[in-house]
């Protein structure tokens, strides 16, 4: 019983009640019971195969859910009843961790290049908050590993008396944390949630010899642990396979950093004091030039990241042996591109190359060459990264990216927000090992050498229909006044698609007034042409009459992934931490 003081005098009272069943879980439950009170193992199974869409069930799996069900509910280790109750057989759907909406295990080919693949990135992976004023830390890079990330970002810079290196995002008020440090933490939790490679991308802003000691200190750390490959240019990358458990160094090459160096005295005024992984500071993308976005086609450009004491301190002799330990750690070569996108984006057969553009140089080669760029994912690694603008960490839409083929669209994992909610999603599938195959048409050519082209009209591939029976939790998880001090919360769930633009929408069930477990039983349509890359968005809110609806929780699926029949959706908070108790009843049909 919840109480709600309306005034001094007056108590509003409202009994917390265990909703019942849907209507449609009791058809299903009198239909496989065969009209009985009671459903049996054999009965269950036929519901598993028929309704939820596991041809691969076997009974024993059924008899096995039906002990768990029984200890679960009735707290008794031997039950002498090995049949479930229609109370019995609503609570095993209500339950996420016996009735999931997706699977927990890898289950795509991971034998394919490493580029046919989208992959788990971070952006500037060591920072806590914001872009200008946040601690560095190896704690937010920590918390990436554990929740599956693939790629980690570090900034390596001189530290102040110029013998050690520091991880910092330059030329802001973040503090430093020492590049050991952070490599320590990435040798113990790399493989911590996935075993396939951790990629390590720097951005480099060292002097040669502080290059051979960064060198040294990624070769003691890691040993044997780390992929070096023979060939210095790969005509192909290795499979996720063949690299379980190895560490993958990603950056420029100390030859391209030393020719940058030396043109950096011939650069024009209004170059300096750009930051080489973001766009210029302060400026929305309406007030950059062409020739600004030309510029930054690469995060990893060392040009201008060194005061121009520094310079002097290039010694010769340091060189060439610095470099070529430095050089040899490197498998994915990054560089500076010459030339404008047609010739940036030109595919060379005999080696693998990393590019790198900003979400709005992304969105201005996708204008006006979206194949080439498709084409180029085939093969060759595309990052794309956060504009320089987000000091606030936040993030961009993720979609642009996966849909030219983009492997590493890399976001701010400490930010907040709906595009990273996204994020999660997309790698939630294939058991959330950090790595997701690519959709063949996105790797394909038909016989005139055509690629996808993300702008053409397609046809609906496939119809995905949700319907939203419940959801409960919320009591447990809750204050009783969280979300109103006078009365019960108002209840109601968004539902929607994000994905290619012809897929994209978002629907709403009714509000449910003054009810903690709301009942909604409303259906949703959803035609997708691109079905392998639609994310079902899944939104709960409070609404409030006079203030802005209040958050009641999320979660993003992969339609790909999605299993069919009724299932139990639990809900996540806005930083994607699952909550103990709250989750949705929900059926998914594919037409």
């Amino acid at each position: 019983m919840g109480s709600y003081r309306m005034c001094v005098c007056f108590t509003r009272r409202f009994k917390i009640t265990e909703a019942a069943p849907p209507p449609d879980v009791k058809d299903a439950f009198n239909k496989y019971a065969e009209g009985g009170p009671q459903m049996t193992a054999e009965q269950l199974h036929r519901f598993l195969v028929d309704v939820q869409g596991q041809g691969g069930a076997t009974v024993e799996e059924a008899e096995g859910i039906v002990q768990q069900v029984l200890q679960k509910r009735h707290h008794i280790a031997k039950f002498r009843r090995h049949t479930l109750t229609l109370d019995d057989f609503h609570h095993y759907l209500f339950s996420a961790d016996l009735n999931p909406p997706i699977g927990d295990k890898v289950h795509q080919d991971m034998t394919a290049p490493l580029s046919h693949y989208f992959i788990y990135t971070g952006h500037n992976s060591y920072l806590t908050g914001n872009q200008l004023s946040s601690d560095c830390s190896d704690v937010p890079i920590i918390k990436a590993l554990k929740r599956g990330v693939r790629v980690v970002e570090l900034d390596i810079w001189p530290n102040s008396t110029k013998d050690n290196v520091n991880v910092l995002h330059g030329r802001t008020l973040t503090t430093p944390v020492e590049l050991i440090k952070c490599l320590k933490s990435i040798k113990e939790y790399a493989f911590s949630a996935s075993p396939y490679p951790v990629v390590i991308t720097l951005e480099d802003h060292l002097t040669p010899d502080l290059q051979a000691k960064v060198a040294q200190m990624v070769t003691e750390t890691f040993g044997d642990m780390l992929y070096c490959p023979e060939c210095e240019c790969l005509k192909e990358f290795p499979t996720p396979e063949d690299l379980k458990y190895k560490i993958i160094i990603s950056t420029k090459p100390p030859k391209e950093y030393l020719e940058a160096e030396s043109n950096k005295g011939k650069m024009s005024n209004s170059q300096k004091g750009k930051d080489s992984d973001d766009d210029v500071w302060g400026k929305e993308p309406t007030e950059l030039t062409v020739d600004q976005e030309d510029e930054k086609t690469d995060s990893d450009t060392s040009e201008n990241n060194q005061d121009d004491e520094d310079t002097n301190q290039f010694e010769p002799e340091l060189r060439p042996s610095g470099a070529h330990v430095y050089k040899r750690l490197i498998a994915i070569h990054a560089g500076k591109p010459k030339g404008g996108l047609k010739e940036v984006l030109k595919v060379e057969l005999d080696k693998v190359s990393r590019l790198s553009l900003s979400e709005q140089a992304l969105e201005k080669a996708t204008t006006s060459h979206g194949t080439d760029v498709v084409k180029f994912t085939q093969k060759n690694f595309l990052r794309v990264y956060p504009k320089g603008t987000r000091v606030t960490s936040s993030n961009y839409k993720p979609l642009i990216g996966w849909m030219h083929g983009a492997q590493m669209v890399a976001f701010n994992m400490q930010g907040y927000g709906r595009s990273l909610w996204l994020m999660h999603g997309m790698f939630r599938s294939n058991g959330g090992c950090g790595y997701v195959k690519k959709p063949d048409f996105l790797m394909n050519a038909d016989p005139n050498g055509q690629v996808f082209d993300p702008k053409a009209k397609l046809h609906v591939k496939k119809t995905l229909k949700v319907k939203v029976y419940m959801g409960d939790g919320w009591h447990f998880d809750f204050k009783q006044t969280h979300f109103d001090l006078y009365s019960p919360p108002d209840f109601y769930t968004r539902v929607g698609i994000a994905g290619v633009p012809a897929d994209e929408t978002m629907k709403k069930t009714k509000k449910k007034e003054d009810n903690w477990t709301p009942v909604w039983d409303e259906e949703f349509t959803f035609p997708l042409t691109v079905p392998e890359l639609a994310l079902l968005r899944i939104e709960v809110h409070e609404y409030d009459m006079s203030e802005k609806d209040d958050f009641a929780g999320q979660t993003c699926l992969p339609v790909s992934e999605l299993k069919p029949g009724i299932r139990a959706v639990p809900l996540l908070d806005r930083k994607g931490e699952k909550y103990n108790s709250v989750r949705l009843l929900m059926r998914f049909e594919f037409v």
